[in-house]
């Protein structure tokens, strides 16, 4: 599949990285080659520098993730890519747990200084450099701008002259129309500085749509001398480069000896060297977001990136992994439906088949990482390879295996507690001390908690009839109202006029369903509504919406339960770490390997499950709709249990020729598709599809879905977990206040599919 030329990259002028190259590229193509970036053979050192800013001053709005990625970026290269932690060095707000000294303030001078002497000074032909920025960015005049943007694939002229930015703790000047961020074009002077081509940067921040919205701060500053107006209008008027970052431009300039012109055409035909990925594209937002129950924020794309880089097993085709990838980014802050697509571009363009940060991870695969062992033997792991849809059920109870270099089990965990990304544990098998600062973790058997609940917040919006709303919702089962800041599952409001701008602001509203004005319904994270949820009768109260809803609040709690149960995570489409089995999603009657990238309204397709496995395998298909509606699509409710047996070397196809239904995908938006991979039946589900049937009176023979009220989602989800539960303690003794699931007898495979007009 051939690459977009260099050129397009560098035309646009998108998030931050825009402007050091990158266009608005289809990440189908960017994906050919993130995954597989980095290099041959062993280099002589590996340095990274990475930069975190969550403290701002009063006139920016401070972040909360920026030095959680930093932490989640330490852990990866160190302990799955094996950076001696005396080469990466910090420069962040804060002391981290990873850093025993205390780092550099993210001014531009220490950010810039720290550039010059642990990068430009010490790298050296064939050494691998990974840079990576977490913080505001921003745009502002450039005095050489680039002519053309590429948007949404389309030239456009840069009749604003602009360039991307990263804004540092120290941006404000006595002059509000001067600003001291570091420009693209000062980053790509640097990278271009750097004596290795092994270069890798990456940056998690944007321009647009700053701000905070639906639970969720952007991680951009406006690029207005004098912010936006209230009314959402912008202002006409940019800030301009500080004289000392021009300065800056000319002496690096001077260095590699090149003049203005000669820097416009290198410019035009791409990044200065390596590789360069961009958290956002040129009209989105770059979400800072809250993550299990706020007890943590991390970058949204920072996180998913590098839990995707834990979990990822080398000898697949990270070509096809970053496609899968691609399909998950809309779902990057928690499922919140704020669009995020990443940006990528590699000069030259060959680094684009080449491994993440130039090197093949010497580490194998896990999700888990000790961080100390305490002389009492409690163990303290950092859980930064586990999906966040997944940690509501690491709290106590689960088991995880230690393994060496190999990948081989030599000693197993019993996790007695949790909070955020940080987890204790006591041995329960092996000795004590295998286990050191670094020792890797698998997730072996995953406690469920018995009381999980549906979180929701109530908007604003809502006005004087909170109170009411509140009062119903506390008559709901397994529901708990929270704050929208303390990680909502989803939200409900009005939409009134304000609400609709906040809705619509920084968003493709062409990919926005909006609800008539005044009705009430549910919203995503994010202020993304569920248009399911919302009626036709303007003025409904919120008690009343609260009472119609009920059904969908099971829905959306059946939904979270499965996502927990199954550990399916988005980062990790179309394959299994637990079995060899591939899913392909593809139109009907046609044969593929893997799922493409889109699929027009309309199309029928068929779910391709083969097994790769020298074993039978029992297989169950779901669709999650996208406003969380669950269907059972295989096996059917009337299936004998060996229906859903699949061979050694067998595929699967559902639905075929004969069944009673074709599926079709109906409505534009998101679409999953998970299935279900276990060596044991799922026969308390089974069996409890049946007895609905049975109380619809559906005709035996019938071959087709059974469509689920959120009474019976939720149902038939509870008897997924027992069947998880019956087969697990049956092999291995787990404490009784949890259902407990082994996760190497009950592997989830998600596709996501995005479905367009």
């Amino acid at each position: 599949m051939p690459l977009i030329k260099r050129r397009h990259f560098l035309q646009a002028a998108g998030a931050t990285l825009a402007s050091i190259g990158l266009s608005q590229l289809d990440f189908l193509h960017q994906v050919e080659g993130y995954g597989q970036v980095l290099a041959q053979g062993s280099p002589s050192r590996k340095l990274a520098l990475l930069v975190g800013i969550n403290t701002y001053p009063d006139k920016i709005t401070s972040l909360q993730g920026c030095l959680t990625d930093v932490e989640l970026q330490w852990e990866l290269l160190v302990h799955r890519f094996g950076f001696n932690p005396k080469d990466i060095l910090v420069v962040a707000d804060r002391t981290l747990p990873v850093t025993p000294y205390e780092p550099l303030k993210p001014t531009r001078d220490n950010i810039l200084n720290a550039f010059k002497t642990h990068l430009l000074e010490q790298a050296k032909p064939g050494d691998v450099v990974v840079f990576h920025y977490s913080g505001h960015g921003s745009r502002i005049l450039d005095p050489s701008p680039i002519p053309e943007l590429i948007i949404n694939n389309e030239k456009v002229p840069n009749t604003d002259k602009l360039n991307g930015t990263m804004v540092p703790y120290d941006r404000l000047t006595s002059d509000p129309a001067v600003v001291q961020d570091i420009m693209g074009r000062t980053l790509f002077l640097l990278m271009r500085s750097l004596k290795t081509e092994l270069v890798t940067a990456v940056l998690d921040s944007c321009h647009s749509g700053g701000g905070i919205r639906g639970g969720l701060t952007f991680r951009a500053v406006s690029s207005r001398v004098d912010g936006d107006n209230p009314d959402g209008m912008l202002r006409d008027r940019y800030a301009s480069p500080s004289p000392v970052e021009l300065e800056l431009q000319h002496r690096l300039m001077k260095d590699l000896n090149i003049s203005e012109t000669q820097l416009a055409d290198l410019r035009k035909q791409g990044i200065a060297k390596g590789v360069a990925i961009g958290s956002a594209q040129f009209d989105q937002s770059a979400a800072d977001a809250p993550f299990d129950n706020e007890t943590f924020h991390a970058g949204a794309f920072t996180y998913l990136l590098t839990r995707y880089l834990w979990q990822s097993d080398t000898n697949e085709s990270l070509k096809d992994a970053f496609v899968n990838l691609a399909r998950s980014t809309k779902d990057l802050a928690a499922n919140s439906k704020v669009e995020q697509f990443p940006i990528f571009a590699a000069n030259p363009t060959s680094n684009a088949q080449k491994w993440t940060y130039f090197l093949s991870p010497p580490q194998p695969w896990a999700e888990a990482v000790v961080r100390d062992v305490k002389p009492d033997g409690r163990v303290e792991y950092w859980l930064g390879g586990v999906s966040s849809l997944s940690l509501a059920a690491s709290d106590k109870g689960g088991l995880w295996a230690v393994i060496d270099a190999q990948g081989n089990e030599i000693a197993e965990l019993e996790q007695t507690s949790r909070t955020g990304l940080m987890a204790t544990g006591t041995l329960r098998s092996g000795q004590l001390n295998t286990l050191q600062t670094g020792t890797l973790l698998r997730e072996k058997i995953r406690g469920v908690p018995t009381d999980l609940k549906l979180r929701v917040s109530l908007d604003g919006s809502l006005g004087n009839q909170l109170q009411l709303a509140a009062a119903a919702l506390q008559k709901l089962k397994r529901v708990q109202i929270v704050s929208t800041e303390q990680g909502a599952d989803c939200i409900l409001g009005r939409m009134t006029p304000a609400l609709r701008q906040q809705v619509t602001r920084g968003q493709t509203q062409q990919d926005i369903e909006l609800p008539k004005a005044e009705t009430v319904g549910l919203f995503l994270t994010g202020l993304r509504p569920i248009a399911p949820t919302f009626n036709d009768k303007p003025g409904e109260s919120a008690q009343a919406a609260v009472e119609r809803l009920e059904g969908r609040f099971k829905s959306l709690l059946a939904g979270k339960l499965l996502k927990l149960v199954t550990g399916s995570d988005a980062a990790l489409v179309g394959q299994s770490s637990a079995y060899k089995v591939a899913v392909a999603i593809a139109p009907k009657g046609s044969i593929a390997t893997t799922t493409p990238k889109t699929f027009k309204q309309g199309t029928t397709v068929q779910v391709q499950v083969r097994n790769n496995e020298k074993r039978n395998l029992y297989i169950a298909v779901i669709g999650i709709g996208e406003s969380g509606k669950i269907t059972p699509l295989y096996p059917y409710w009337n299936s004998a249990e060996n229906e859903a047996l699949l061979g050694e070397g067998q595929v699967l196809l559902t639905p075929v020729e004969g069944d009673g239904y074709n599926f079709t995908l109906t409505g534009a938006g998101s679409f999953e598709v998970l299935v279900l991979v276990s060596e044991k039946p799922i026969r308390d589900a089974l069996k409890g599809l049946q007895t609905i049937a049975a109380g619809r009176s559906v005709e035996a023979g019938s071959r087709t879905p059974l469509l689920l009220s959120g009474e019976e989602e939720l149902g038939f989800v509870e008897a997924l977990i027992s069947d998880g539960d019956r087969n697990t303690r049956g092999g291995i003794q787990v404490t009784q206040d949890i259902k407990a699931i082994d996760r190497r007898q009950l592997a989830a495979i998600s596709t996501i599919l995005e479905v367009v007009k």
